[in-house]
């Protein structure tokens, strides 16, 4: 009986050992991995936001309009100061497209349009107009009647001035006979607007003068165009540029 006893003590003990002890956790099988979802996962986050920017573009039709790069004049053409920006298109604003831009550099600008402007129709006409009250003079100067670095743009003082090759013509202006500027030292015109400078790389056809264009009162074209024929014209840059 004892020896009986002792047996089934034993298997008693073996049948408890093989329970999973108190707070011991079950072995769990390994997560299957599903690479496939994972990319159509990262698929669909792509398309997302390949819709989101296809949106922002779209949010208001955009076309290609002509921006000048740098300052033109009135009188001007835009000539190669030009570059292309897109703009939210507006059927009430006349923008010249960039397309249309052969057709805008046989056009002449009708005021001065600054470096940065978005080009509307409105500011060329085939010819150039000048404000009220004001009239377009040329002039052509020898080396030392223009400062160096004279451009379109500038404002100048014009001054009457002695030639000593056109003796005739100081003799005809009698206040010009001390070969100097006008009797008082006063310009002609006290400021110009230099709408043009033709410079020799402007031309097939060398020359040692340089053609300039200049914007003045009507009441003062008199006298710079009678100082311009004589060759007695001279400019000098004032403040107001």
């Amino acid at each position: 009986m004892r020896i009986q006893e002792r047996t089934g003590a034993g298997n008693n003990r073996s049948a408890t050992s093989a329970q999973p002890a108190m707070g011991e956790r079950l072995p769990t099988p390994p997560r299957e991995r599903k690479p496939a979802l994972a990319a159509l996962a990262v698929l669909l986050i792509l398309v997302g936001a390949l819709g989101a920017t296809m949106l922002v573009l779209r949010a208001g039709h955009r076309v290609e309009v002509v921006k000048v790069t740098s300052d033109i004049q009135a009188g001007e053409s835009v000539g190669d100061h030009t570059t292309s920006v897109l703009v939210a298109d507006d059927a009430s604003i006349n923008y010249v497209k960039w397309n249309q831009l052969a057709a805008l550099k046989k056009l002449k600008a009708k005021s001065t349009i600054y470096k940065g402007t978005v080009v509307i129709g409105d500011m060329f006409a085939s010819g150039a107009e000048l404000p009220a009250g004001k009239a377009s003079v040329g002039v052509s100067l020898k080396e030392g009647q223009y400062p160096s670095g004279i451009k379109s743009g500038d404002t100048v003082a014009v001054y009457r001035v002695g030639d000593t090759g056109a003796s005739g013509s100081r003799a005809s202006s009698p206040s010009n006979s001390s070969g100097s500027s006008s009797a008082d030292g006063a310009p002609i015109v006290e400021q110009a607007k230099v709408v043009s400078v033709k410079n020799d790389t402007d031309s097939t056809i060398s020359s040692t003068n340089l053609p300039v264009t200049l914007m003045v009162d009507s009441g003062q074209a008199a006298s710079v165009t009678a100082a311009a024929s004589a060759g007695q014209v001279a400019l000098v840059i004032v403040p107001g540029n």
